[in-house]
């Protein structure tokens, strides 16, 4: 669903892939397809310290001015978020489907899916192994933790048109675990269609059919779910509400594109490991550290989906 007007194109055709030597901003093989550091010098910062240093004309800068990835455009919004998102929720289903219908009435009370969490066996933020943060995690390519038995990855058949969203994306759980605290991680991925062009030059060999592009990330650590102040435990295998925000976006998903979510328990280095055990993390022993088997439900009350602020389609 692409923006209504005013939510103005200012710039840039959307393509897939890329690399270093072709044209456009990258982070690993995705291409931005245009020269965002520019832009924003040329009609962000110039005319703003022009306006208010220089006594020049009104810049007539938005309230926001967001680049929109996916279709790699700048999008002029009046407010953050724009006003006339409409939330919609994806719901998880049975065999990792995720779909705009939440489950039927008919389906099993008390559906779940289940993984073993592992502290001592983290999942890893990049597939290479790396001493620092490289910038490129912020989109990578997340095909190896799909395949990992301590992942949960839902997605939804081929979109049939684009999905625009902009604002906070709101994970809505019902998860528990066989030990007194976790770490709960969602990360949303746009996974591209098979016929996907690679990008040129390939110094990698990446193959960008089915690439899973990561959007955004962000873990939440259960303990804090009533109170950042006064943590408390889980009790153990009982269904527990987990709700929290992502940082804001602005994505669109292209029509054939799936959407994709991934749950786990480990981000590391970038998240400090859990014990799974009710304890103060910095003061844990190395015994404290344990497996632990958890859940997220799908079904009934208990049924657990995300919330996209999405945008109404272009008339």
């Amino acid at each position: 669903m692409s923006p209504e007007t005013p939510n103005k194109i200012v710039e840039g055709p959307w393509v897939h892939g890329g690399w270093a030597g072709t044209k456009g901003d990258h982070l690993g093989p995705v291409n931005f397809a245009a020269e965002n550091s520019a832009y924003f010098n040329d009609h962000v910062l110039l005319p703003f310290f022009q306006q208010y240093l220089k006594d020049a004309e009104d810049a007539k800068l938005p309230t926001a001015l967001v680049f929109e990835t996916g279709t790699n455009v700048w999008r002029r919004y009046d407010a953050w978020p724009p006003k006339n998102v409409q939330t919609k929720a994806l719901y998880f289903h049975a065999g990792g489907k995720l779909s705009l219908d939440a489950a039927s009435k008919d389906a099993a009370v008390g559906g779940f899916d289940e993984y073993i969490s592992d502290p001592n066996r983290p999942v890893p933020f990049v597939e290479t192994q790396t001493t620092g943060v490289p910038q490129t995690y912020m989109d990578a390519d997340q095909r190896f933790a799909s395949k990992r038995p301590d992942v949960l990855a839902y997605q939804t058949d081929p979109l049939e048109e684009d999905i625009a969203v902009a604002g906070s994306v709101s994970p809505r759980l019902w998860v528990s675990t066989s030990g007194t605290d976790s770490d709960f991680v969602v990360k949303l991925i746009d996974v591209y269609p098979m016929d996907s062009p690679d990008p040129e030059p390939n110094p990698l060999d990446v193959h960008m059919g089915g690439y899973q592009q990561l959007v955004r990330g962000e873990p939440f650590r259960a303990k804090f779910r009533k109170s950042f102040e006064r943590p408390e435990p889980l009790k153990p295998n009982e269904p527990t509400a987990i709700d929290f925000d992502l940082p804001s976006i602005n994505h669109t998903f292209r029509r054939g594109h799936r959407i994709m979510v991934q749950i786990q328990s480990t981000w590391f280095p970038l998240v400090d490991r859990n014990p799974q055990k009710f304890v103060n993390i910095p003061d844990a022993k190395p015994e404290d550290f344990q497996k632990e088997t958890q859940r997220v439900y799908r079904s009934g009350q208990h049924g657990s989906a995300l919330l996209l602020p999405v945008l109404p389609a272009l008339k």
